[in-house]
């Protein structure tokens, strides 16, 4: 640990020094987040007698960029920690230091660019592709991205990504809950107040394929690709702003077994988004709107009729998306959960202040499924209900899941240091407690406090 620090430090002396005698461009500047949060029903509706969780994370994050006419560089350390973790006496943390970010670019012309490395990819709205940055760890990736900007209104984003578990003589299987492949394209425009994108992503997934085995029988490793593309428009000028989004994927999606010798199984996907939202801004310190999500999800009832299951995945998945963006912030839904199910249909009503450094932000959100919800009854102690011949007793619920609302205040004390806070509340029905599987309490909230440091230590002029 302290040999990366020095070394880090003595790269980044050497970097200022370069800047200051050939006139490049080096910034270095400090992201540091400590965040407190009680949960009381985040994620999942709280449990009858369950005790709600209090604990401060962090992220210490170290960064630098380097410019000059040739080619761009951009490096960053980072340590995602919880009070108390680690010992006052501990020699090391329980998680360390990590490469958030690691990629260089090169500069062929004005219109033409590589960047390669360890980068996070951001596109549009942040659904399909997002940085994740409300994770105290953020997201990155592994990849190549041919960059195309023929003018200032138009730029393509070619991208491919392969991931290996390590360096081997031989073909090792990659049987991780990681892509093992992908390869995308992203096209933006924009002519005057309207922009318009469109992106194509081709997903492989690993999965253990019994049909094709090693000598001694076990699965080999095969790759199930899917497909991901979509337009997406908006329009925006002093009054109103606008977007609109379509994704359709198809292809194959992995049904992963989880077993050490277990196979996997695959299913063709037929699934869609939508969305649609307009924002007025009323006066100049306040804007209030309105919008609706549809994503696709499955219908319960007609695969437990069906004699073959399930033939059809026609959940949609956001994939690499920024999902605590969306559908509400206490993360019941696409935030490593609600992935292959019915579906969700969110519609909100964003309200917003804004004056001089203070801004408040409530939004409430009404849930609903996509598909139909189809589950097992159970009686008041929770236990599953079966019918006279031993069969389970089973029930179609109503698409209605329940609402929340959210609400954030924030203050800028200067640029570079800012306080915000949150509260949240799920008011769940009777369909989120089956589909959550847990009884709902009385209240399931979540409130948290972060503070928010990002110095920048140095910038070249």
């Amino acid at each position: 640990m302290k040999k990366v620090i020095l070394y880090s430090l003595a790269g980044i002396f050497m970097l200022m020094l370069s800047a200051d005698l050939f006139a490049q461009n080096v910034t270095i500047y400090g992201v540091l987040r400590p965040r407190f949060e009680n949960r009381h029903g985040y994620k999942t509706i709280f449990p009858e007698n369950g005790q709600p969780a209090n604990f401060v994370s962090q992220r210490s994050r170290l960064g630098l960029k380097f410019t000059n006419d040739k080619f761009k560089v951009g490096f960053s350390l980072q340590n995602v920690s919880v009070w108390g973790e680690t010992g006052t006496l501990s020699k090391s943390d329980v998680n360390g230091t990590a490469i958030h970010e690691a990629w260089g670019e090169i500069l062929f012309s004005d219109i033409f660019s590589i960047k390669a490395g360890r980068q996070e990819i951001i596109y549009d709205d942040h659904r399909i592709f997002g940085s994740v940055d409300w994770a105290q760890q953020g997201r990155s990736h592994d990849a190549l991205i041919f960059k195309i900007n023929p003018n200032e209104n138009n730029s393509i984003d070619v991208g491919v990504a392969y991931n290996a578990l390590g360096e081997t003589l031989y073909k090792q299987d990659y049987m991780t809950n990681n892509y093992k492949t992908f390869q995308y394209a992203h096209w933006h425009g924009q002519f005057d107040g309207f922009g318009v994108s469109v992106l194509a992503l081709n997903n492989g997934m690993p999965y253990k394929n019994p049909n094709d085995t090693t000598y001694n029988g076990n699965a080999r490793e095969n790759v199930a690709y899917s497909q991901t593309a979509g337009p997406r428009f908006t329009y925006k000028n002093d009054l109103i702003e606008t977007n609109a989004a379509f994704y359709y994927q198809l292809g194959r999606r992995t049904v992963i077994n989880g077993l050490p010798n277990g196979n996997d199984t695959i299913m063709n996907i037929g699934a869609f988004y939508l969305s649609a939202d307009v924002a007025f801004k009323i006066a100049s310190m306040f804007s209030i709107g309105t919008g609706f999500e549809f994503l696709s999800g499955n219908d319960e009832k007609e695969i437990a009729d069906s004699q073959n299951g399930k033939e059809t995945e026609k959940a949609f998945a956001p994939l690499y998306g920024t999902n605590h963006k969306f559908n509400g912030w206490m993360d019941y839904f696409y935030v490593n959960n609600h992935f292959n199910s019915v579906g969700l249909i969110d519609i909100y009503v964003p309200l917003k202040f804004n004056k001089n450094k203070f801004s408040v932000m409530l939004i409430p959100h009404l849930f609903m499924t996509a598909g139909k919800l189809y589950r097992q009854e159970r009686d008041e102690n929770w236990r599953p209900i079966f019918n006279e011949d031993y069969t389970p007793k089973m029930k179609e619920f109503k698409k209605l899941l329940g609402g929340e609302v959210d609400l954030v205040f924030a203050y800028a004390f200067t640029k570079s240091v800012v306080v915000k806070a949150g509260y949240s509340r799920m008011f769940a029905t009777e369909s989120m407690e089956y589909l959550k599987v847990t009884q709902k309490d009385k209240a399931n909230t979540w409130g948290w406090v972060m503070l928010i440091f990002k110095p920048m230590f140095y910038q070249s002029k």
